[in-house]
């Protein structure tokens, strides 16, 4: 039986669950995410509202601190903005590792709205206290390319952008 057809930075694996898979796409490839309702049911629908939506399409990586994290989903590319709706927190045990996608907030933990960051390394300070939605399995390579920000800050001049971010179920 014949394998089927899959795109650069896809496994059979992630494309084998399409409703619990995420394609964040650079302009140099597909970074595939495993979304995790088991965690934050909430955010998990969220996003895939959003991203299905093209809301993610064009945003920002605004927010880039080398050896730690990549922050995206503010349409305003400031950090101040997002979708418009808060989400109550949904923290987990889950562990904060390379690859884990998780929601930014304020210091209020129910103020997570549509931006999220990307840990390129181990962030254990952060484990329970911000909503863990996911895990980049494919094209991690793929982050750790996007534009790195200033020191201290993380702030980006002429920051990446997501090309486009959909539900595997609705590209």
């Amino acid at each position: 039986m014949a394998a089927a057809a899959t795109l650069p930075g896809e496994s059979l694996a992630q494309a084998s669950d399409p409703k619990n898979t995420l394609f964040l796409d650079l302009d140099w490839g597909r970074v595939t995410i495993q979304l995790r309702p088991d965690l934050a049911p909430n955010h998990v629908a969220r996003i895939k509202e959003l991203a299905a939506g093209g809301f993610y399409d064009g945003s920002a990586f605004h927010r880039v601190i080398p050896g730690f994290m990549a922050q995206t989903g503010d349409p305003t590319g400031t950090g101040a903005g997002g979708s418009g709706r808060k989400l109550n927190a949904e923290f987990s045990r889950e562990r904060h590792v390379r690859g884990t996608c998780s929601m930014a907030r304020t210091s209020d933990p129910n103020s997570a709205d549509s931006q999220f960051f990307i840990c390129f390394a181990a962030a254990s300070h952060l484990d329970g206290q911000y909503t863990v939605w996911g895990q980049v399995t494919s094209g991690m390579d793929l982050v750790d390319r996007i534009k790195k920000g200033a020191p201290g800050s993380g702030r980006v001049d002429g920051p990446d952008r997501i090309k486009r971010m959909r539900p595997a179920d609705a590209a």
